[in-house]
This record gives C-alpha cells, sequence and structure tokens, in this order.
C-alpha cells in the first residue's frame, strides 16, 4: 500500500497525533492515502474512532517495534 504522505507522530501524547493529523489529511486530495506513525498506546483506540467520526476510512492498523502505523485513506 503506497501512501501519498506520511506522518510521524512518533513521541506524540494524546491528543496531538489526532490534531497533527487532521491537519496532514486536509493536504490530500479526495481517496488519497495518509501514512501516520505513532507509539502512543491509546492511538489504537483514538484512529479508528476519528475516522468514524470524519468519514476518512482506516484501510490497515499494524504495530511494529513498538510503532503503530496506520493507513488512512482521505473521504
Amino acid at each position: 500500500m503506497e501512501a501519498k504522505k506520511e506522518l510521524n507522530a512518533v513521541g506524540l501524547s494524546c491528543p496531538m497525533p489526532i490534531i497533527k493529523t487532521r491537519k496532514a489529511i486536509e493536504e490530500l486530495g479526495s481517496g488519497e492515502i495518509l501514512l501516520v506513525l505513532a507509539d502512543d498506546p491509546g492511538a489504537k483506540e483514538d484512529f479508528p474512532a476519528w475516522c468514524e467520526q470524519t468519514g476518512n476510512e482506516l484501510l490497515k492498523m499494524e504495530e511494529e517495534a513498538g510503532v503503530i502505523k496506520f493507513y488512512i485513506k482521505k473521504k
């Protein structure tokens, strides 16, 4: 899966990863994918809920070496 843009939110605590994601996704066109990297454990619940609220689609969530990767498709 190829992301148009990547946002590194590692080291940031809630709610900063979501705030930065909201700004980053505004720069994308409809259907483009944003990859967000985060290590805040709360992000696993925050991102799916945020996507549901905003209408964006969480395509994939995976964790590797303590970093959670979220692939989000802009509505």
